[in-house]
């Protein structure tokens, strides 16, 4: 088959997806934003989205589909090139539906097999929206109304789409039942061979201090340090935790930028806590590295002894599942997508999001007590390997969903693949 990728930061989700099904024979192509400078597993061409964001008071609530909608009007001219000028007809479009780059490609290739990966659609209540007041500026009704609007992209992806694939079960019930009937659940999968414990792994911090496994260590980490991922509880959490455990170093991973929600009045996340706990966290015993290089990454989950995952009602953090796979014992919030994964007691420990003084606690005792959690860190480890494992579970899952997804071609596909002005799309790699 011709597969086509589309995602403005490719490889993304499709990583390991992408060789694979080129590896099993069939020819595939992703299609990314000219901006995106990642490195990619097959080869690429590229579109050039909107340069200029539209007028929030001219679009009012209408600004997150005209935002996703001129993307995808983007992406749409790029693919009719493809078609018009090589050639190019695949028989599967695999797409991520969030930033609208797959609304129109149904019109370029009407007989291909559009699939969507469906990530999260938004709910004025039950999920990220609501569900800390610290942070809401807007009443209760205003704010509902502004998260129907944004979703708005979101649901035309799905209704122009053959099939979807979800990444958990819990983010597949975001969607209403007339779209979650076209979602399977698949999970992008942890290379387990990779991610494993090792007891000689190593790791020397920006200020030159080694780390060994061993090491009282409490790991932190998200691409921003912000809200939706619980910084400013964890940051509440640590001046007692530091009190009480005067040996524990704490390593915190990720940037000053903001992913999810909005941005704070000045200056980064990182920035407004540590000014709030001046004074009370003790700055030596608490290291900041940025962002870390995979393997250094990996290290440091084979080291920590307890490891924060913290988030609100949302997409759930590939690092929380790679850390359970190297055998860290992970302290989590109680949330809908993190129950989904960890069992309270068995396979991890579980917090509610906005305890501090129930986080001190569960992270002190954790320290304190190695050799107890010992069989909760193997029993996250065998519970990744059975349920989550890339290459032997997850991986075949969703090539298997992918190459179900065959359909006739139309007689004008069937003209266009005669008569393309070159053999192959131009590429780069």
């Amino acid at each position: 088959m011709k597969i086509l990728f589309v995602h403005q930061n490719f490889p993304g989700q499709f990583l390991h997806l992408a060789p694979e099904l080129q590896r099993r024979g069939h020819q595939v192509l992703a299609l990314t934003d000219a901006v995106n400078t990642r490195a990619s597993p097959v080869r690429v061409v590229r579109y050039h989205a909107p340069a200029e964001a539209p007028d929030p008071v001219a679009c009012r609530l209408g600004r997150a589909y005209t935002e996703a909608s001129d993307r995808g009007v983007a992406v749409a001219r790029a693919a009719r090139a493809l078609r018009d000028r090589h050639g190019f007809v695949p028989d599967v479009i695999f797409g991520h539906s969030g930033w609208g780059e797959t609304l129109f490609l149904k019109t370029v290739w009407p007989e291909a097999r559009l699939l969507i990966y469906a990530e999260f659609f938004y709910q004025s209540e039950g999920a990220d929206t609501g569900f800390d007041s610290e942070f809401e500026s807007r009443p209760d009704f205003e704010r509902a109304i502004v998260t129907e609007a944004r979703r708005t992209h979101l649901a035309t992806a799905l209704l122009g789409a053959d099939a979807a694939l979800a990444p958990t079960q819990w983010q597949a019930s975001t969607f209403p039942p007339a779209l979650r009937s076209l979602i399977e659940v698949g999970f992008d999968g942890v290379d387990t061979d990779l991610v494993r414990p090792d007891g000689t792994a190593r790791l020397t911090l920006p200020d030159g201090r080694p780390l060994r496994a061993g090491d009282e260590v409490l790991s932190f980490v998200n691409r921003n340090l912000e809200p939706y991922r619980g910084w400013h509880i964890f940051a509440r959490a640590l001046p007692a935790v530091l009190a009480a455990r005067p040996e524990a170093r704490v390593v915190i991973v990720g940037g000053e930028g903001t992913s999810y929600g909005a941005a704070p009045p000045q200056g980064s996340w990182k920035e407004v806590l540590l000014r709030e706990l001046e004074g009370r966290i003790d700055l030596t015993r608490v290291h900041f590295t940025g962002r870390l290089p995979y393997a250094d990454f990996l290290r440091l989950m084979q080291i920590t002894r307890v490891h924060a995952y913290l988030t609100y009602p949302f997409v759930l953090s590939w690092s929380m599942a790679e850390a359970m796979a190297a055998g860290a014992l992970v302290v989590a919030s109680d949330t809908a997508p993190v129950r989904e994964f960890v069992t309270d007691g068995v396979t991890g420990r579980l917090v509610d999001f906005f305890d501090v003084a129930g986080w001190s606690a569960a992270l002190t005792e954790a320290l304190a007590n190695p050799a107890a959690a010992l069989p909760l860190r193997r029993a996250a480890r065998g519970h990744m390997v059975a349920h989550y494992d890339l290459r032997r579970v997850c991986l075949p899952q969703i090539v298997k969903f992918v190459e179900a997804q065959t359909a006739p071609r139309s007689p004008r596909s069937q003209i266009s693949a005669r008569t393309p002005s070159s053999a192959e799309p131009s590429i780069t790699s």
